[in-house]
């Protein structure tokens, strides 16, 4: 799978282990930056950078990392074709993919350990959309981009 990555400096470290653990894994991985964990970088313009990406067509899935992973997810749901969903928890991560279908995941450095963050996204890269009702709630929710 090719994934597009970025982090702003709060994920600077973490981008670096997870990308290291895609790769070790078979994916793609383009690092879209930043590449810095002391110098401050605003967030919205990774975002659309990987957003982009995704929505078309150059990366199969976008990860993203940040702070609370809040403002992340809300710049990265700006990009047409885009859904982009927190990976805080199992839950979260079930539901992102399973129902929502999302090709976004972001990640709160300051909310989960490393650990929980390289658990939590081989289960979203392996948890399957379950289409049918909630398809049709896909097709509602790109309506609205309409």
């Amino acid at each position: 799978m090719r994934i597009a990555i970025a982090a702003d400096h709060h994920g600077v470290n973490l981008k670096q282990r997870l990308t290291a653990w895609l790769t070790a894994h078979g994916h793609e991985v383009s690092d879209r930056g930043s590449h810095s964990a002391t110098d401050t970088v605003d967030y919205p313009p990774l975002c659309a950078d990987v957003s982009r990406r995704v929505a078309d067509g150059r990366a199969d899935a976008g990860l993203v990392l940040g702070g609370s992973g809040q403002g992340e997810v809300i710049a990265c749901n700006k990009i047409r074709g885009v859904r982009a969903g927190l990976g805080h928890s199992t839950f979260m991560v079930e539901i992102s993919r399973g129902n929502n279908n999302a090709n976004v995941l972001v990640i709160g450095t300051k909310v989960i350990t490393d650990d929980e963050a390289e658990r939590l996204l081989a289960l979203w890269l392996s948890t399957p959309f379950k289409g049918g009702r909630h398809q049709d709630r896909i097709d509602q929710i790109t309506a609205l981009e309409a």
